[in-house]
């Protein structure tokens, strides 16, 4: 392990960061997507533009700086570095963070953090957020993420970080500035809005996933599993909610995404093997789209 050059703002200590994990990085035209996904074993993504994350399967020391944190579902794999996350930002004297989560599991989740506390005898202040398909909450005047249905063989829920932008309505575009800013002051409704998809996260899912959730195919970037390689159709993962490359090649035509970042691929499986057959299914990559972390 090495320690890099970027240094803690929590606390009056120069305090270093330390590499303690490899990650991979997905420069996207409006972001960057960092993480690692790898079914059984950990998953975990950061888009520091937006100052969030998906999944807490792992925790490098540098990710800890982003204070939302948007968990699919509590799988193992997926939470298990919910602790450590926690409990670095309480020692960097930073802000509690804030977890959203599937709202069936924030009691679990609230009971495997009591059980850290009581065996470190200390706290872990963060505030859990219990979400449901439908939701919609605010992350900053330009920014907005909604939650949506997924099918896992837990509860589980994916998340969509929209871009919204307010436009002037058609019959004022001819007004003066002072005569738009009076019918503003009048409590005149002026503007609508105009809304981006940007980045969706799929989190663990069968494929209805993805299709009962077309914006997921429009976003410029969309992070999804595909657990499977097998060529053959319901098979036991199947009925765990994953998918398989040929879910891809059978939806490829619905994709508009720039990138489609797959991940999550079976431990069973070797990086040659995972390029190797995925090349052999999808030789264009979905037209260079495709990427495989």
């Amino acid at each position: 392990m090495s320690a890099s050059k970027k240094t803690s703002k929590g606390g009056s200590d120069e305090f270093k960061y330390v590499d303690n994990s490899t990650y991979s990085k997905v420069k996207c035209e409006h972001f960057t997507v960092e993480g690692y996904s790898r079914a059984p074993i950990m998953t975990f993504w950061r888009v520091p533009e937006y100052k969030l994350g998906f999944d807490l399967g792992w925790q490098p020391w540098e990710f800890m700086g982003m204070p939302r944190w948007f968990l699919s579902h509590a799988h193992m794999d997926h939470v298990l570095a919910l602790p450590a996350y926690v409990a670095r930002r309480r020692m960097m004297q930073m802000e509690p963070p804030t977890i959203y989560a599937p709202e069936q599991k924030v009691a679990d989740l609230r009971q495997f953090l009591a059980a850290f506390c009581r065996l470190e005898q200390s706290v872990l202040p963060c505030d859990i957020v219990g979400v449901r398909p439908g939701d919609e909450f605010p992350l900053s005047r330009e920014l907005v993420f909604t939650v949506h249905k997924t099918y896992h063989s837990v509860p589980s829920v994916g998340y969509i970080i929209w871009e919204r932008r307010k436009k002037l309505k058609a019959e004022y575009l001819e007004l003066t500035g002072e005569q738009i800013r009076d019918l503003s002051l009048a409590g005149v409704e002026i503007t609508y809005e105009l809304r981006f998809p940007r980045l969706a996260f799929l989190g663990d899912s069968s494929p209805r996933g993805l299709d009962e959730n077309p914006d997921m195919f429009r976003a410029d970037v969309l992070i999804a599993e595909m657990t499977h390689l097998s060529s053959q159709r319901n098979e036991p993962f199947q009925l765990h909610g994953h998918m398989r490359v040929e879910d891809y090649v059978e939806r490829r035509d619905k994709f508009q995404n720039q990138k489609i970042i797959a991940s999550h691929f079976s431990a069973r499986y070797t990086q040659r093997e995972i390029a190797d057959r995925v090349r052999e299914k999808i030789p264009d990559m979905l037209d260079g789209r495709l990427v495989l972390v």
